[in-house]
């Protein structure tokens, strides 16, 4: 089981910055084996067709999308085409401080036993509901915690951040727009202060559009 430090993703998170998403990375978007707007060919398609090189889609409690994408991307390398490098992931309800959050899982083993109760498209209930409950099960997995758009919830980013420090997530979504623009660009001061708490305890920082459109430059 990789840790934060040797998990091949993250020598790509620790390039992110407030430039990367949405043309070059993008940790956060959603298909039809969701909420989204796209099949998961379409959304690889334009993915490619915009230069990204690096891509996870997070589908909520779903990661079926990725086989689908996997062998059109596959397709793609034989015609040698430039494509980007996919990776797992998958969005996850869960219970921090009380508070109900999504958690994106991101490099993780693609149907490892222990995801597999956050993977039948709908949130879990009771204990695995809890937070800590979804990192160990991420961990288990080989993937990383990451705390999605953390100034969305009830409760104030620098309260979740923290206790998502002490549970041993992995990262935070730093570079977001929560003012959901047609054209995605993060929201200043907001992204710059996560990114700034994130830094100082020494979390990784992820960047995503959070697509459900048929834009993936947009939410």
């Amino acid at each position: 089981m990789p840790t934060r430090t040797d998990h091949p993703l993250s020598t790509v998170l620790e390039q992110v910055e407030s430039s990367s998403c949405p043309g070059t990375l993008n940790f956060h978007c959603h298909t039809i084996c969701s909420d989204g707007s796209l099949t998961p060919e379409e959304l690889i398609t334009q993915a490619t067709e915009r230069g990204l090189t690096h891509l996870a889609v997070t589908d909520h409690h779903s990661s079926h999308a990725h086989p689908a994408m996997r062998d059109w991307l596959s397709r793609q390398r034989d015609s040698g085409r430039t494509v980007p490098t996919l990776w797992s992931g998958m969005e996850i309800s869960a219970l921090l401080k009380g508070c109900l959050v999504h958690v994106l899982a991101l490099g993780f083993e693609l149907n490892h036993r222990d995801l597999q109760p956050y993977n039948r498209g709908d949130a879990v209930v009771g204990e695995a509901l809890r937070a800590e409950s979804v990192v160990r099960a991420i961990h288990a997995a080989g993937g990383l915690a990451v705390l999605a758009h953390p100034a969305r919830y009830r409760l104030g980013h620098d309260l979740l951040i923290e206790e998502a420090a002490r549970l041993g997530f992995d990262g935070g979504e730093a570079w977001y727009d929560y003012e959901m623009q047609p054209h995605w660009r993060p929201s200043p001061l907001i992204c710059e202060t996560i990114d700034r708490q994130l830094r100082e305890l020494g979390l990784l920082r992820t960047c995503g559009t959070d697509s459900h459109g048929i834009d993936l430059s947009g939410r």
